[in-house]
């Protein structure tokens, strides 16, 4: 090791230390700022959100199971799949991004990764985001519901909320 350098190192014992936790702080900031710009491909947006659909449409169909004439309500179950619901809407309307308008009527759409979502989707997403946030406080409020008389009429509300905003929403076959 060269004289200057060991008295650098002497007069200054932990600038080597300081100097790599720099340049790897700027490292991670840079990888850290390029992740924030990395959108994912519209395609992958359409998927990600018809998986997040088939989950609250199978805890949906859990809560009318137990509800169906046959049934037997588990009211602590039902609670869990409406707490549940409730917050899989919260996120929901956030995955409609400008770039996900993509409806086509070609007949050789891909069912999983082509969107079914109505273009009025995104010219009233106001609408759209308040019908989320209804269904979302409906599920909530029966995932608190005490008693069976009150779990009951909450689901039908809820039920009723996502198949009117299915039939404004959705684009059928």
């Amino acid at each position: 090791m060269s004289r200057g350098l060991k008295a650098v190192q002497s007069r200054f014992p932990h600038l080597a230390a300081w100097t790599v936790l720099t340049v790897l702080a700027a490292a991670w900031a840079g990888a850290a700022s390029g992740q924030q710009q990395a959108v994912p491909p519209p395609k992958d947006t359409i998927f990600a959100r018809k998986i997040l659909m088939g989950a609250i449409d199978m805890n949906m169909d859990e809560i009318e199971t137990m509800l169906a004439p046959e049934g037997k309500l588990n009211l602590a179950e039902g609670q869990e799949h409406a707490e549940t619901i409730s917050t899989m809407l919260m996120a929901f309307p956030h995955m409609f991004q400008p770039v996900t308008n993509q409806w086509t009527s070609a007949p050789d759409r891909d069912p999983a990764r082509d969107t079914f979502a109505s273009p009025e989707v995104w010219k009233n997403m106001s609408d759209f985001y308040e019908r989320a946030t209804t269904a979302s406080k409906l599920a909530f409020d029966a995932s608190r519901a005490r008693r069976p008389d009150t779990f009951k009429p909450l689901i039908a509300q809820l039920r009723s909320a996502c198949n009117d905003c299915h039939a404004a929403y959705m684009k059928a076959d």
